[in-house]
């Protein structure tokens, strides 16, 4: 007997399916003939995914400039895994690791190469705060929190440094078993092709659809080439909204060329959580449904394709043997109003509302799917 089986759940490409819990890993997909302590019937009407995967956040509470709950914007928001990219360095991961053991959302880091993290906007002005030994042995010390290594290399936050800093990225990137590392993008210098072809398999380019000057497009419209280049080596693409990084121009037409994101992911903190123009990763999510991207697609970018780029190997997936992490979600048919970080708006008609989120097989109901009647587990 299994400890829950949820019945006749609606997956993103249409089909309805069964998924059986036990022990807090996922046990079996499909019609199920089998019996369970507990029964959650879906009957169709409600969607249901592999746990939705933020993979661009910020949660360390004791942050000075970006900072949240985790599981206000984790299970609250129906996102099961979140993973708080850069907000510490070398100097703070210890207590924002302590800090993540109280919460139910799964939570995971990307160390900042500056060893005192995103304390102010310029952490990388100074060289003096990379420091590949405090890296080191941050890793040695939390190998299953640190899933990667963070650097902001636009112009306010290296100043005169210029592509110095991400050169030292991937020295400490290549000295502790070529973990994952994010590359934020922005204002230059330096230009972004100096970045990108920096970059090699496995790399992510973060707020891959911002609007400034130094945008993955030319001034053509088309791909620059040295993105082109970057993503034949492997390169990835990652949404990381925020409040000034995302625009839908640029997404419109880098889409419309077929170049879609591997991740989307909210780069969410309290003040764009409360003020816009992020709101949630489903708010995110739902921007792409209008963009052009398929359900499957957009689903894809938080769950499969994003755990695959951390290396995070027992989530992502609605298979055998995974962690019983999902997002029960709706697909509401409302008329709403996009934002994006440069002011452009964007008219809809369907927004992406989760309800449940399910870690470990332990299921909690957001804020929205509390106000549900008709949904009672």
């Amino acid at each position: 007997m299994f400890d829950l089986i949820i019945r006749q759940a609606r997956l993103s490409n249409g089909a309805l399916t069964d998924i059986a819990i036990d022990k807090g890993k996922i046990a079996a997909v499909g019609m199920l003939s089998g019996s369970a302590v507990r029964e959650w019937d879906l009957a169709g009407r409600y969607w249901l995914s592999a746990g939705w995967i933020d993979s661009h956040v910020h949660c360390y509470a004791k942050s000075p400039i970006y900072h949240d709950e985790a599981d206000r914007i984790g299970v609250e928001s129906g996102v099961t895994t979140v993973v708080d990219a850069g907000s510490a360095g070398a100097d703070e991961i210890d207590d924002f690791f302590q800090l993540t053991r109280g919460a139910s959302t799964r939570v995971y880091a990307l160390l900042n190469i500056a060893r005192g993290g995103i304390v102010t906007q310029n952490e990388l002005a100074d060289m003096a705060n990379l420091d590949e030994q405090a890296v080191k042995a941050a890793l040695q010390r939390h190998p299953g929190f640190i899933v990667g290594l963070k650097a902001r290399i636009s112009s306010s936050v290296v100043e005169q440094n210029g592509i110095q800093p991400l050169r030292r990225a991937k020295t400490m990137q290549q000295d502790n078993g070529q973990l994952p590392l994010m590359v934020h993008i922005g204002n230059d210098p330096p230009d972004l092709d100096e970045i990108a072809d920096l970059l090699t398999a496995g790399d992510t380019i973060t707020h891959c659809y911002h609007g400034k000057a130094n945008r993955i497009l030319a001034p053509s419209g088309i791909l620059r080439a040295s993105i082109t280049r970057a993503l034949q080596r492997g390169v990835r693409l990652d949404v990381g909204h925020g409040s000034a990084s995302f625009s839908f121009a640029v997404a419109r037409a880098a889409i419309a060329q077929g170049i879609l994101p591997h991740t989307i992911s909210s780069d969410i903190y309290c003040r764009n959580r409360l003020n816009g123009p992020v709101y949630s990763l489903a708010q995110v999510m739902s921007k792409f449904l209008h963009l052009g991207m398929t359900l499957s697609q957009v689903i894809d970018c938080v769950t499969t394709q994003a755990a695959d780029g951390l290396r995070l190997a027992e989530v992502g997936r609605l298979e055998p043997g995974y962690a019983a992490d999902l997002t029960i979600f709706d697909l509401q048919r409302a008329v709403c109003l996009f934002g994006d970080s440069d002011g452009q708006t964007l008219p809809g008609e369907r927004q992406l509302v989760p309800l449940v989120a399910v870690v470990g097989g332990q299921g909690s109901m957001t804020d929205e799917g509390k106000k549900r009647n008709d949904l009672s587990l």
